[in-house]
């Protein structure tokens, strides 16, 4: 069965003016679609468009272009439907200390139109593990439970597309490893999440798909498991008992580097040769193995390899 589409975005294109001979176009006729129930990664260096795009699903920016489409409803003839369509998590800690996480919820629900007896308060308090701090000034609330309250203020009106923008900037590891459990049990839940991060380990660990852009235009769109497959080289590195050293033309390899007297990485070109082959070539040298480790290459790679030029 085929998902329909969350979020569809065809030639959106943002140009800002800063004199009347300068043009900077920000996005560059666009082109994406997220499906229903992802994770969605959206990647690009500073400067990429990234956040020009969300400002325009938020409604804070006004494209220039081009069609957005948030849930089947069109941005320009349904601009309020779009905007409870999507809930959107900014980057920034933005909070007033002396009100509760409940105080908040009700008040974001107010603004939402909510009547009082469909809120949902105690229930997303309890999806983002805030229910015992709910009476709690938000002053007194950690880093982590501020950036989960954050999500909880982006749910109230139960929106089936979350937005995150650098959900984890400048949180520690533990923090972020609860934040990403929160994420993940929302999308079992049904929400379709597009997450933007700076932090490539994360998005190869959380999106099933990733987009990136750079200098407004999209790069590459793609699953993660295709834009991993698609890393020509790998990296063998061996422990032995005593180096022999080998030329890397002799061994018809990219690269090879002696670390020290006993470890030897070597840099191949993956569709060329099997591991076994280098492991053989490295024992008829006459060098005794006691230990390998590969690196089969990350998302980094491919990030730096597409936004290179």
């Amino acid at each position: 069965m085929t998902k329909k589409n969350a979020l569809k975005v065809e030639k959106l294109t943002k140009i800002y003016s800063k004199s009347s001979a300068k043009e900077i176009k920000a996005l560059n006729d666009l082109n994406l679609e997220v499906k229903e129930g992802e994770i969605f990664g959206l990647l690009g260096p500073n400067g990429a468009g990234k956040t020009t795009f969300l400002n325009i699903l938020a409604g804070t920016v006004i494209k220039n272009s081009g069609s957005v489409n948030v849930w089947g409803f069109d941005l320009d003839k349904n601009s309020r439907q779009v905007r409870s369509s999507i809930g959107i998590v900014p980057q920034e800690v933005v909070l007033d200390p002396f009100f509760s996480p409940k105080k908040l919820l009700e008040l974001q629900a107010g603004l939402y139109g909510i009547p009082k007896k469909d809120r949902i308060t105690e229930e997303i308090l309890k999806m983002v593990s805030l229910e015992e701090q709910a009476n709690n000034y938000a002053r007194s609330l950690s880093g982590g439970m501020k950036r989960r309250l954050l999500i909880a203020k982006a749910m109230v009106h139960r929106p089936p597309i979350l937005v995150l923008d650098e959900p984890t900037a400048g949180v520690d590891l533990v923090l972020r490893q609860n934040l990403w459990a929160n994420v993940k049990q929302l999308n079992k839940q049904g929400v379709t999440i597009i997450l933007t991060t700076h932090l490539m380990y994360e998005a190869e660990e959380m999106c099933n798909r990733i987009a990136i852009i750079n200098k407004g235009n999209l790069i590459k769109v793609d699953t993660t498991k295709n834009l991993l497959d698609s890393i020509k080289t790998k990296k063998i590195t061996f422990k032995v008992e005593k180096v022999i050293k080998i030329n890397s033309e002799e061994l018809n390899v990219i690269n090879c580097s002696y670390v020290s007297n006993n470890e030897i990485i070597i840099t191949y070109e993956r569709k060329k040769y099997k591991i076994e082959e280098i492991i053989n070539k490295i024992k008829s040298a006459g060098m005794e193995i006691y230990d390998i480790s590969t690196d089969e290459g990350k998302l980094e790679d491919v990030f730096l390899d597409l936004t290179k030029n």
